[in-house]
């Protein structure tokens, strides 16, 4: 067996083994490094590690801290509160509000299931008040993290505008994180007929709540979700009603539990603390798209600054960074920088480039990302699968800015999956008696993603030859 094909049984064996058993999938990565890297391929430690992404890491951490310590002082609960309030009596906008905060809450740097496990206590809890049905609550939640998923500053798009940078391709961070908030927008507009939004726009929240502004609770289900027992399947995935931790969540658990959950702040004015963390969110977007300043160093100083400013505030946030997610993210790629220096990239790339028609290839290639993203981890996917498709793109055949855009989209829009994180805490957080479901709605329009996202991708970004 040649030391590419193993590499390939090998990265494979990572993501089947942390799908049905409780491993951390950046654990196994690091040991399958290790083990590969010396066995086969005659490495040393120093060589194995050489692959470590350290711009990664200080992206992760950095973001990761500044968002914990939003979540800590209360900004991210003033937000989505004076967001509710602005909408009034308007029932059919409250779940707009939810995709727009969530939104908002990727693209500013949380992780994906960080920033769902945040908002669906609350989304779900204005669900049961007004009697929105649970599946366009959940969706619009899920779609509107993988909306903001791939801003130039967030998880998503500092991964793939990474990998894309290292491999000397071709990018648009823009044109991305512009294409994926469209389509996510796009299929909310079709989830919200679909589940009856037509209905709540013939309703008002007076009807209701009898004229009364209600403070909304989350649901007692949320404590399952968010920090209860049970264990995790592997680091984004999780059976319908468990538990959730680690992962792209990474501290997702515990900050989410927080706050509370109501349509009416406590008070109408930001704090002190709130206004800082704003100005800081908004000086990282300004110094990282107008200067070009790094993202992780950035926010790591905008992070400090707080700290310093209100130290009572952010002494926990260190312990709320995804460090599930660095792990994951930092175990993924040095595996896969070893497959580089082992020549497996290069090996696949071909074997694609063999299939006759290019178009054929690309289709299969953001087929193989959906699936595979259903079940496991869309990160690890997002860093696995683009350096897989390195050869395919510098043939020239295909363009590459349209093939990772489609590919980027057809791997996170699957999220909407019960068994992975983001799915998982919906159906948690949903009321006790409409779990099962729930749980079936969001299976049957999961899977149906991994066959319409990828087809509609290659047909808007791939078939025109975009890049």
């Amino acid at each position: 067996m040649s030391v590419q094909l193993i590499t390939v049984v090998a990265l494979a064996l990572i993501f089947l083994i942390a799908t049905i058993l409780p491993v951390h999938m950046g654990a196994l990565a690091f040991v399958a490094a290790f083990i590969v890297g010396t066995v086969f391929l005659g490495e040393d430690t120093e060589t194995i590690v050489s692959g470590f992404p350290g711009d990664l890491f200080v992206i992760l951490v950095g973001v990761t801290l500044l968002f914990a310590i939003a979540k800590g002082n209360g900004t991210v609960d003033r937000v989505v509160q004076l967001a509710v309030r602005a909408v009034g009596g308007r029932i059919a906008l409250i779940p707009w509000v939810m995709f727009l905060v969530t939104a908002v809450l990727t693209a500013a740097g949380a992780v994906v299931p960080a920033a769902v496990a945040i908002i669906a206590p609350i989304g779900m809890g204005f669900a049961l008040r007004y009697r929105i049905n649970p599946m366009l609550m959940g969706l619009l939640i899920i779609n509107g993290a993988s909306a903001g998923g791939f801003s130039p500053i967030s998880i998503f798009g500092s991964i793939v505008n990474g990998v894309v940078g290292r491999n000397a391709l071709p990018s648009s961070p823009l044109l991305l994180f512009a294409s994926s908030f469209v389509f996510n927008l796009l299929l909310s507009i079709v989830v919200f007929f679909l589940f009856g939004g037509r209905e709540l726009l013939q309703r008002s929240a007076v009807q209701v709540a009898s004229g009364r502004t209600v403070a909304v609770a989350a649901e007692p289900a949320t404590s399952v979700a968010l920090g209860g027992g049970g264990a995790p399947h592997h680091p984004e995935s999780s059976p319908s009603g468990g538990t959730t931790t680690g992962g792209d969540g990474g501290a997702a658990g515990s900050p989410a539990s927080d706050g509370p959950a109501t349509d009416e702040p406590d008070s109408g004015s930001l704090n002190r603390d709130h206004v800082f963390t704003l100005i800081g969110l908004a000086g990282l977007a300004v110094g990282a798209l107008a200067f070009g300043l790094d993202v992780g160093f950035t926010a790591l100083t905008v992070a400090a600054i707080l700290s310093l400013i209100s130290p009572n505030s952010a002494k926990a946030a260190v312990g709320q960074v995804a460090w599930p997610t660095v792990l994951l993210i930092c175990g993924i790629v040095t595996f896969v920088s070893l497959m580089e220096r082992a020549g497996t990239i290069d090996w696949l790339g071909n074997l694609v480039t063999m299939i006759g028609s290019p178009l054929l290839a690309a289709i299969l290639i953001c087929l193989i990302g959906a699936i595979v993203s259903a079940f496991a981890s869309t990160t690890g996917i997002l860093g696995a699968l683009i350096p897989l498709a390195v050869p395919f793109l510098l043939a020239g055949e295909i363009g590459p800015v349209g093939l990772i855009i489609a590919l980027a989209i057809s791997s996170s829009v699957v999220d909407s999956s019960p068994f992975s994180t983001s799915g998982a805490l919906v159906v948690a957080n949903s009321p006790a008696d409409q779990n099962d479901r729930v749980f079936r709605g969001l299976m049957i329009w999961g899977f149906s993603m991994c066959a319409v996202a990828p087809l509609l991708t290659w047909l808007f970004f791939v078939v025109p030859g975009w890049g």
